[in-house]
């Protein structure tokens, strides 16, 4: 479904809308999210031009692999979106990032580069204002948008200040801990947001350090295995409900929400349930009323048009016993593994996964081409 872009002014007064978290977390907010071109929020048509006059896609180039701890899945989407677009009679090269892809990027010329990194550098912008130094037309979100999508904090700003629903929750760096003492802050935690609570890295994904903590004596354990991934910790109060994920993609008409996941595990939907076979059972549509289902896509779709994002993402959100969708994160680079969530729902919507591709990296050559 399509939604009513929010206005240009979401990305733009970010720093006016509730900030919770570090004074360094608020620079962030005004320096990554303030740079977010106001053409992000143009009219369907003029974010991607690249569905008019199309010029022919023939070589791709995958990046996957990289040193995130997001590696191996990083690794197995690469390989699954290379298939899908050979199979659309793309010729696809899978390259690692090291030392060698720049030599090889500046002899291939490739027509598009697909970015499936995972975790730092692959959604951080990073890698993307590299891509852009070389003047290589990419599939996704640009670098600005994809450092705001990438902090979990201000992604959360971001959707608020769009006027939509997500959980209460605080930022704390892992030196506040060593100067405060560690118990007189989660005491404060437990008596502001109450329990239980969910414990995850501002930056990361595939559920890494992340813990759902139910009772407080719980709550030390869950801030040590958060800061083994990243020095600052989100802890937002958790929502009980249906874990749902929808994935958004650009189309001539604007953003569309595919159809929504819904995630059933036997435990906390950590990085073993996510990637290995057995854990966790998907419903793709998920089992919503109509108006839920309808509800939880146009969140989707609005997290997309006001953090700015590309091409395609994947928001992760929760459904309450009452029926009201709550935003939790929003990814720029989605798993594309066998059991990711992006790829049921494109099948999920009856479309073929090869020709889907082959349709983004279509888009996204002809709308960078003509943005030079």
């Amino acid at each position: 479904m399509s939604a009513t872009p929010a206005p240009a002014s979401t990305l733009l007064n970010i720093e006016r809308t509730k900030t919770v978290g570090t004074a360094a977390e608020s620079q962030i907010v005004t320096e990554d999210v303030a740079e977010v071109s106001p053409a992000d929020h143009r009219a369907p048509e003029d974010r991607n031009p690249g569905h008019t006059g199309q010029r022919p896609v023939e070589r791709v180039v995958v990046l996957a692999g990289g040193l995130s701890h997001e590696r191996d899945v990083s690794l197995r989407s690469g390989r699954r979106v290379a298939d899908a677009l050979r199979g659309a009679g793309i010729e696809v090269a899978v390259h690692d990032v090291d030392a060698s892809l720049l030599p090889f990027l500046a002899q291939e010329q490739p027509d598009v580069v697909w970015p499936l990194l995972h975790g730092a550098s692959g959604e951080d912008g990073s890698i993307r204002d590299v891509l852009e130094l070389l003047s290589l037309d990419y599939v996704g979100t640009g670098p600005r948008a994809s450092r705001a999508a990438w902090n979990k904090p201000i992604a959360k700003n971001v959707v608020l200040g769009a006027g939509l629903s997500t959980p209460d929750y605080v930022t704390l760096p892992q030196s506040l801990f060593r100067e405060l003492g560690a118990q007189p802050v989660l005491d404060a935690v437990v008596g502001r947001l109450g329990l239980p609570l969910v414990v995850k890295p501002t930056r990361g994904g595939s559920a890494l350090g992340v813990t759902l903590v139910r009772r407080a004596e719980d709550l030390p354990r869950a801030m040590v295995d958060c800061f083994s991934y990243g020095d600052i910790a989100l802890i937002e109060r958790a929502v009980e409900g249906t874990e749902i994920a929808v994935s958004v993609v650009d189309g001539p008409n604007g953003p569309e929400a595919l159809p929504a996941v819904e995630i059933v595990t036997d435990g906390t939907y950590d990085y073993d349930a996510r990637y290995n076979p057995g854990r966790t059972s998907y419903y793709a549509p998920a089992r919503l009323a109509p108006d839920v289902a309808s509800r939880v896509e146009d969140m989707a779709v609005r997290a997309h048009l006001a953090l700015g994002l590309r091409d395609l993402s994947r928001s992760d959100l929760i459904v309450d016993t009452e029926g009201q969708p709550h935003f939790l994160e929003v990814n720029v680079a989605p798993g594309m593994t066998e059991t990711s969530l992006f790829p049921q729902a494109v099948q999920a919507a009856g479309r073929d996964l090869g020709d889907l591709y082959r349709a983004i990296v279509t888009s996204s050559a002809a709308r960078q081409s003509t943005s030079r």
